[in-house]
């Protein structure tokens, strides 16, 4: 479908980033960046305090200085899921009638339970009330779009009465996939200065939902094998962490094996270690995207990963299999690891995927046709 939106002055973007977390902050910026044509106007809020973020953003955005932003002329709203759009709208009601994308980066369905998870079903209705409540619903991934949609209709059916019917299909008829680019830099050209140590690297949040459980278990079963190797331990690190984490480090110190650990301050000295890697391993208990694991294969790594979650849809058939739960994932993983192990210190390559289709350059145009069309619809005449 080609472009048929239109304007005659460059169009009034407002962002609405609710919960501004790092993975929401990189999209906005390169959004914002990619198509420098379009006049854009920023609100964000801090990613803190869950729980009432998502509850309490539109109040926090109806009153004072945000609510003036709010009620000026826009073109076109692009506000993240976390955005509580619904009583955005009814709060300032100003924009109701103003088209509206929401990104979904996440959704609250498909979240792994943890000791520590909180039983309201709040954050899910949330996601319906938003999801019905904008006009184009942007996912990052069709595994982000397709547990959307099942844990919605299971939660709906959950309730004793006055369901609207049809509420699955309506939030199914406005969506999209589109993925969150990466950046030029990801795919930079430099020297590899990969060694013939077998290097691995995990670069997730530390967190339980990225299972560092699991990990601990294909590193037990993957060092018998007694091969030499590096793993270096990145990522973003909050000040309360599973006790994984220190056993993992414990092992590898063991082992000789411990590379870089904790969070790089450095860009560069991060794109360093993944250009160093020969593979990037993910034991996720659910990535909507993924977006850690594709830059590392961007940089050149091979994805040990399972072949479940948004993976497929990045890397085909390369993921290693985990049908057959968490013990399985670890065994698998392990088993990878050996076998990419082996191959790397016989001299010989690893199968790597092409994310290059996944680049700003490659995708920005999809952004612009859709959003544009959908600023397009909401022009008087």
């Amino acid at each position: 479908m080609g472009r048929s939106y239109r304007f005659d002055q460059p169009m009034n973007v407002l962002l609405l980033s609710a919960y501004d977390a790092d993975s929401h902050k990189r999209w906005r910026r390169g959004l914002v960046e990619a198509i420098p044509d379009w006049r854009w106007t920023v609100l964000t809020l801090p990613p803190r305090y869950f729980s009432w973020r998502v509850r309490g953003n539109s109040l926090s955005w109806s009153r004072g200085e945000a609510a003036e932003t709010l009620r000026r002329p826009w073109d076109l709203i692009v506000a993240t899921s976390m955005t509580d759009l619904s009583a955005l709208r009814g709060l300032v009601p100003e924009i109701a009638a103003v088209p509206t994308a929401v990104y979904f980066h996440e959704n609250q369905f498909a979240y792994p339970l943890s000791g520590d998870a909180f039983g309201s079903v709040e954050p899910q209705l949330l996601n319906i009330y938003t999801a019905l409540a904008g006009d184009l619903l942007l996912f990052n991934s069709d595994y982000n779009r397709r547990t959307l949609l099942a844990g919605a209709e299971a939660l709906l059916k959950r309730f004793p009465d006055c369901v609207p019917p049809g509420l699955g299909a309506e939030i199914a008829q406005k969506s999209q996939v589109l993925p969150v680019p990466l950046e030029e830099s990801a795919f930079a050209v430099g020297k590899r200065g990969r060694s013939n140590r077998p290097t691995f690297i995990w670069n997730h949040r530390w967190e339980y939902d990225k299972g560092p459980d699991i990990l601990l278990a294909a590193l037990q079963q993957f060092v018998q094998q007694e091969l030499p190797f590096t793993l270096h331990m990145v990522g973003q690190q909050f000040r309360k962490q599973p006790p994984e984490f220190a056993r993992i480090r414990e092992l590898l110190v063991e082992h000789d094996a411990l590379g870089a650990w904790g969070y790089q301050q450095s860009a560069a000295d991060y794109r360093r270690l993944l250009r160093q890697s020969h593979a990037v391993l993910s034991t996720a208990r659910h990535d909507f995207q993924g977006l850690a694991v594709l830059e590392a294969v961007a940089a050149g790594c091979r994805p040990l990963v399972p072949d479940s979650l948004a993976y497929p849809e990045w890397f085909g058939p390369l993921g290693y299999h985990s049908g057959g739960g968490e013990d399985s994932a670890a065994i698998e993983l392990g088993d990878a690891m050996g076998a990419s192990a082996g191959r790397i210190l016989r001299g010989e390559p690893l199968a790597v995927a092409d994310v290059s289709r996944l680049r700003w350059p490659s995708l920005v145009g999809r952004y612009r046709e859709l959003l544009g069309n959908l600023a397009a619809s909401g022009e008087p005449g």
